[in-house]
């Protein structure tokens, strides 16, 4: 005698995930939409995300994405793909994206900080907005114009056409550095920066040159390198080597400098830090990778990813976005030491 067959497992809905949190649909809607700051308790919103994990529910996005007019993608563009920093930025952006049921598309422009071209057969329909790090509003023309919401990440303040932004406090991070090495006693520096067009690096170069200039007695040599180790190492060679007092601090603009500058010494018969003082800037696993560690700027790069991607959402909802730099920290390794001679 065969058995009648068993019903289908129906799908959670909404109403389920409200009956078992004790909540109404509409208290579901706005949890589970990112929308309930300021309208829902912090534990309310915690129990209904839990309920709808546990039951397994998926709110139904493609509604929802015609409903509102949406496609809950958002386009994440970079210089490129191969620099820890960005990866960590769109780890950051990513976590946010996710808990608001938004997708994050990476793409790094062919041209670096150049001109970016739409990866898109037209982004406005693609896409709900662009989050850029580290590149000029005027290169994201071509992503959708004005018609986009745009944050900028690392990038201009004064610059034009962001619906907002989220900056890093680069210019601190570089008077800590110099601060530090003053403190140490040195005054010949050489600043190996970054072969790189763009506002952060700007930002750099001045604010050593100015924390520098307010110490009597102190020299700075500059030397430029494009973001690679072998670049960073010939650099260093030719700042070493260049006739007249040796500097005996390399200010680098970057880790990736910074290794470089530290094998140029080595092979000039110079120890770092005893004989010349190195630092970094961006804190990459490579710092502490190299030996001695280097000293360096911490850049908390997946929470620029993550004020990004929530300054991105608010602007899509109408509010305002989190404004503010977000604070670097120098941390002292073994590569930098109390100068000699000096």
């Amino acid at each position: 005698m065969s058995s009648a067959p068993k019903p289908a497992a129906t799908r959670p809905t909404s109403r389920d995930v409200a009956r078992a949190a004790g909540v109404s649909q509409a208290t579901v809607s706005l949890v589970l939409g990112g929308k309930w700051p300021g309208r829902v308790s912090d534990a309310t919103a915690e129990r209904v995300r839990a309920n709808a994990r546990e039951l397994g529910y998926r709110p139904n996005l493609a509604a929802r994405s015609l409903r509102l007019g949406r496609t809950r993608t958002a386009l994440l563009v970079v210089p490129a793909l191969t620099h820890e920093f960005f990866a960590r930025v769109y780890t950051g952006a990513a976590r946010v994206a996710v808990d608001h049921d938004f997708g994050v598309v990476l793409y790094p422009s062919p041209d670096g900080t150049g001109p970016a071209r739409d990866p898109f057969a037209s982004a406005r329909a693609a896409l709900d907005g662009v989050i850029a790090s580290s590149m000029a509003t005027e290169a994201l023309g071509a992503l959708g114009g004005t018609e986009l919401p745009l944050v900028m990440l690392d990038s201009d303040p004064s610059g034009p056409g962001a619906s907002a932004r989220v900056n890093l406090d680069i210019a601190d991070g570089m008077r800590q550095v110099a601060e530090h090495l003053l403190a140490l006693g040195h005054r010949r520096f050489t600043h190996v920066a970054a072969a790189v067009d763009s506002w952060t690096f700007a930002v750099r170069a001045r604010a050593l040159r100015e924390t520098l200039a307010a110490v009597p007695g102190t020299s700075l040599r500059v030397v430029t390198s494009a973001l690679e180790v072998a670049d960073g190492l010939r650099a260093a060679e030719t700042a070493l080597a260049a006739p007249g007092h040796r500097p005996t601090a390399l200010v680098c603009d970057g880790d990736v400098l910074a290794a470089g500058a530290c094998k140029a010494a080595r092979r000039l018969g110079l120890r770092v830090p005893d004989d010349l003082s190195v630092s970094g800037f961006d804190d990459l696993a490579l710092a502490t990778a190299v030996e001695p560690e280097l000293t360096t700027v911490r850049l908390p790069a997946e929470q620029v990813g993550e004020r990004g991607m929530a300054a991105l959402l608010a602007v899509l909802d109408g509010r305002p976005a989190a404004t503010g730099s977000l604070p670097v920290e120098l941390v002292v390794r073994g590569s930098t030491a109390r100068a000699r001679g000096e």
